[in-house]
This record gives structure tokens, sequence and C-alpha cells, in this order.
């Protein structure tokens, strides 16, 4: 199984859509970041920022939806799915998933918008 844990920082508001009798699923994408270095010759190395395709679903798709906002650090815990698909063009596209399985807000209650929303709490 491929087994992924990631800590960062949410790029925009989820993205919610519901089916089948009030069943969820909530998109987001994280940015993880790679913190740069100096190397022993003075050389430089910048940060490295990747962003990844998180998916949630069912009773955690509506946590993210009530709670999470773009800005938000969260740590999270899911596995990898791999996805091909067409698109409006014909174009043949693939995407890698993390579905997540739990996650943990991080952001403290001081810096949220509504501070009644659970920090330090884990969902599964």
């Amino acid at each position: 199984m491929n087994k992924v844990m990631l800590i960062g920082n949410v790029g925009k508001d989820p993205d919610v859509h519901y089916y089948d009798s009030d069943q969820a699923v909530a998109q987001l994408r994280l940015a993880t970041t790679e913190r740069g270095y100096s190397l022993p010759n003075g050389t430089q190395v910048p940060d490295r920022t990747d962003w990844h395709n998180l998916v949630f679903y069912h009773r955690l798709a509506k946590v993210v939806e009530s709670y999470v906002r773009k800005g938000d650090k969260l740590y999270v815990e899911g596995r990898l799915k791999y996805r091909v698909y067409d698109d409006a063009k014909g174009q043949r596209q693939y995407t890698t998933e993390v579905v997540v399985d739990s996650m943990e807000m991080l952001t403290p209650k001081s810096q949220r918008p509504n501070a009644e929303s659970p920090q330090g709490t884990a969902f599964e």
C-alpha cells in the first residue's frame, strides 16, 4: 500500500460536492515546502514547494467543508491513487491524488477567522 503522510498549507478553499443521499466528496490542494539550504561551497539551494491533490470522502469531507480554509496548516494521512482520464479536448491526462483517511488541523484557533473551529483535533 502507498501510505502517505503530509504536513502543509491549503492552497484555496475546498471544493465540495454532494451525491447519493447526502454523501460528500471534498477536494483541495496542499502545498508542502522543502526548505532551502547552503552547500559547503556557498551555493544557495532555494526552497522547493510541491502541490498535492487531496480527496476527502463522507464524514471527513463534511468536516473539511465546515472548518478548512485557504492558508490552514494540515497534517494528513492517506493513500496514493493514480487516475487516467480524457479531458474536454480529448487529451489523455494522468493525475496522482492522496485519498485522505485521517487529518489533524494544525492552525491555532487564534489565527482562524472562525474561533470555534477545532485545532489539534484529529479526524478519521
